[in-house]
This record gives C-alpha cells, sequence and structure tokens, in this order.
C-alpha cells in the first residue's frame, strides 16, 4: 500500500462540533481538516489558526465547526499542473490546498510536504517502448524512438523522472524494436533509484494486448503511458480522479483546438444560411496515458492484438465504469518530424527542472 496520507481522513460535515474537529485534524495528521456537504462539495477549511482565533473569541468547543471555518478558501483544479500548485503554495505560504473538479466536488488535497517530497508509491507504470517509430524515416533506424534525445536525454528517461518526481519506483518497460538497446540502457533501473522490469514482446500487441504478458498480477490501480510522449500532467492528481470516480479505467484526455482557415458555410440545399470566418473547434483527444485497475486485465486476451480504445470498449461493455480524465498540462505526442523538432527546442523550458 502507498503511504500517502488519505485526505479523507480528515472530512468532516458542518454540524460537527470544534471538539470532533479537533480529533480528526490530530489523527489526520496534516494539520487541516475539510468541511464538506453530503455531496463533497467544499464549504470550508479549518486548520489550528482557525480553531485557536474561535476560541480567543470565546467560541465553545461543543460550537458547529462552520462558526470558525474558512468558508472562501484557495483552492486548485484537477487539471491544474503540478508547477503551479507549487508556485501558488510559495506564495501565499500554504502548507495544502484542497483540489476541486469542474463541478467543486472535493477529489484531492494537495500537501506542500509531499509536492517537495514525495512518498514512494507502489502502483506500476507500465510504459509502451516497442514501436518502430516509422514515422519519425531514417533517425528510428539505427535508434529506436524512446532512445531520441531531447536536450541531454532520451523521451523515455524524461518519462521515467517526470513519474519519479511523484514517487513513481516500479516500471515495467514494453520492449520489441531494438529492445536490446533500450535494456542496456536502463538496466534494472537502480541508477534512478527505480525497479524496471521488461515485457518483450515477439510481435506487436497493441497498448492493451502487450499487457496480457505481464508475469504477474498488480494488485493497485497502475499506469500504461505511450513511450514516446512528453507531458508535465499531475500523475497523482489522475489516480484521486481515479479512485474518487471508483472507476476501473480512466483515460486522459488533452483539450486541443483547430482553427478551420477558411469561411465555413452553413446550407440547406442550396440555400445559404450563415457564412462563419476561420471557426475554432475545440476537442478533447486521447492523450495516450491510462490509469487501469487490475480487475479489468482478464478482458484482454492471451496473446493477441488490443489497442487501449479497444480495451475501454470492452470495459464499457462489462458494466464497468470508465472516465476521461481533462488536463491543460504540457503534452506533446513525438509523431512526426516536426513534434520531435519542437520537443528539442522546447526541452529546455519545460523540462530543466526533471
Amino acid at each position: 500500500m502507498s503511504k500517502r496520507r488519505s485526505w479523507r481522513s480528515v472530512l468532516v460535515r458542518p454540524q460537527a462540533t470544534i471538539l470532533e474537529t479537533i480529533q480528526v485534524i490530530d489523527r489526520g495528521a496534516m494539520r487541516v481538516a475539510l468541511v464538506v456537504d453530503e455531496h463533497d462539495r467544499l464549504l470550508g477549511v479549518v486548520t489550528d489558526g482557525n480553531i485557536r482565533r474561535g476560541l480567543i473569541n470565546q467560541i465553545g468547543l461543543q460550537e458547529s465547526v462552520s462558526r470558525v471555518m474558512n468558508p472562501q478558501p484557495i483552492t486548485v483544479q484537477v487539471t491544474d499542473a503540478r508547477e503551479q500548485v507549487l508556485a501558488l503554495m510559495n506564495a501565499r505560504e500554504i502548507e495544502h490546498l484542497p483540489v476541486l473538479d469542474s463541478r467543486g466536488v472535493l477529489v484531492g488535497l494537495e500537501l506542500l510536504q509531499e509536492l517537495t517530497l514525495p512518498t514512494a508509491k507502489e502502483n506500476w507504470v507500465v510504459l509502451m517502448a516497442g514501436g518502430l517509430g516509422s514515422r519519425l524515416g531514417s533517425i528510428t533506424r539505427e535508434c529506436p524512438k524512446p532512445l531520441l534525445r531531447v536536450g541531454p536525454k532520451p523521451i523515455l528517461e524524461v518519462i521515467l523522472e517526470s513519474f519519479l518526481q511523484y514517487g513513481f519506483r516500479r516500471f515495467y518497460l514494453s520492449v520489441n524494436y531494438k529492445k536490446q538497446m533500450i535494456q542496456e540502457y536502463f538496466g534494472n533501473g537502480s541508477a534512478w533509484g527505480a525497479e524496471i522490469r521488461y515485457v518483450e514482446e515477439s510481435e506487436r500487441m497493441g497498448t492493451a494486448g502487450s499487457l496480457s504478458l505481464l508475469p504477474e498480477q498488480p494488485t493497485q490501480p497502475f499506469f500504461v503511458m505511450n513511450g514516446d510522449l512528453l507531458t508535465r500532467i499531475h500523475f497523482q492528481h489522475i489516480l484521486d480522479f481515479h479512485a474518487t470516480h471508483q472507476a476501473q479505467a480512466t483515460l486522459c484526455v488533452r483539450r486541443v483546438e483547430q482553427t478551420i482557415p477558411f469561411g465555413v458555410v452553413e446550407m440547406e440545399q442550396h440555400r445559404l444560411l450563415a457564412i462563419e470566418e476561420k471557426p475554432t473547434h475545440h476537442y478533447f483527444v486521447n492523450a495516450g496515458i491510462y490509469v487501469l485497475d487490475p480487475q479489468v486485465l482478464p478482458l484482454i486476451p492471451k496473446g493477441h492484438y488490443l489497442d487501449m480504445p479497444d480495451l475501454f470498449r470492452k470495459v464499457i461493455a462489462n458494466g464497468q465504469t470508465a472516465v476521461a480524465f481533462p488536463f491543460l498540462d504540457y503534452w506533446l505526442d513525438i509523431g512526426q518530424m516536426g513534434d520531435y523538432d519542437r520537443a528539442r527546442q522546447e526541452y529546455e523550458q519545460i523540462f530543466r527542472q526533471c
């Protein structure tokens, strides 16, 4: 089990007494209590300082916690990047920030101590590193795409270190094309303070199909991520979101914009109804980052090709819960040469703190 403290242990209802809230704060060891309604909507935050000021103002311990809570606390959104959260905490000298979804429902609690010194997590991370990278042309003939360098490091090392920042230590690399080069570079992961094992595909099996080759069953939700992505997504937020929604499968989706460089015409047969000049459309696209519960693994046939979208369709058809996690953090899928050039240009600005 992860040692990360559960934010649910510090939830109280507005009817709770101040004394009961003090006990919750003491047990939770996070120096805060979160006041929520029956739908987990955040109503307020209570710290030792709030209680102390209440006592100075002669508010009794048997009175409602709503008398001393801060009803307008500073919060962050589940889509906020880790760097934004840290910057806000440092600027406001805050040790904890409630995390809300788009409906104002509490889905997590960020603690400054855990952001700056993450606790080790037992959740696995499976990185898909077996692709041919053929769309990048000749540069992948001698080097597999995950080992192409952006800045001083291979793409896959940047991904690995991004997970390490959040306390993930157990990795499986699914390899096929030029697998020896990847295995020689990363070894058992000890150089990074990680534990790395390998899933070797003898043929292409798809993002989900290769999971049938795992030599053992995970006991907790685990990440699956394409090995050619660069992102600063908040991995702990994804796990919290997955748990809050009691999902069996979570798909991360990135909001993208597409501007049509023409005037778009709306017609009814030959009749002109409207002209919209260069409209911009918004979409959510599959970001290639997933969280799965172990119980979905039986849906993957042994030794057969299966892409992740097909696995999600199986999850839904099986009556299990699949959810989408929207995010706005930096994300780049290195599929074409233009993407690789962009990754090399942006590395210093985006990843120099990795």
